[in-house]
């Protein structure tokens, strides 16, 4: 089945809430390598004018991938995840993520495009607090190579 072009335009209903607490920004500031202490010192954090603990920039793709599953994994979509590799990835911060938030994800599919027999992708995870504050635009463009049917 080839990739549904039908789906532009299409935004799913949010999903999550996702937890975020210390020991997970710590976690992925460990495994990206940074070592600013104000993703595992509250202190550090808060002296440096956080609410607490803040995670690494690019932790937001962590939750944009959630979001993105149910847009993935709807069979209706055509995606051979099999055959999907990663193209681009874009985050626009309209403030950091701090320990104790919980997120919400709204994944809108932008583009869907054809080049070279591949599917690119484009899609748009809109991350905001349970309370609608919004934290972050991730923009994600993934490419389902072409070929085997």
């Amino acid at each position: 089945m080839a990739v549904n072009p039908d789906f532009v335009g299409r935004t799913y209903p949010p999903s999550g809430p996702y937890a975020v607490d210390a020991a997970l920004i710590a976690a992925f500031a460990a495994a990206v390598g940074s070592h600013d202490p104000v993703h595992t010192d509250a202190e550090a954090a808060r002296a440096a004018g956080y609410a607490d603990v803040v995670a690494p920039p690019t932790m937001a793709v962590r939750f944009a991938q959630a979001s993105d599953r149910t847009y993935v994994a709807d069979p209706e979509a055509g995606i051979d995840y099999s055959r999907v590799v990663h193209g681009e990835q874009r985050f626009v911060h309209h403030r950091p993520i701090t320990a104790g938030d919980e997120l919400l994800g709204t994944l809108t599919v932008d583009q869907i495009r054809q080049a070279g027999g591949h599917s690119m992708i484009t899609t748009r995870t809109e991350l905001a607090t349970v309370a609608g504050e919004t934290v972050a635009t991730c923009t994600s463009t993934i490419v389902v190579r072409g070929g085997e049917d």
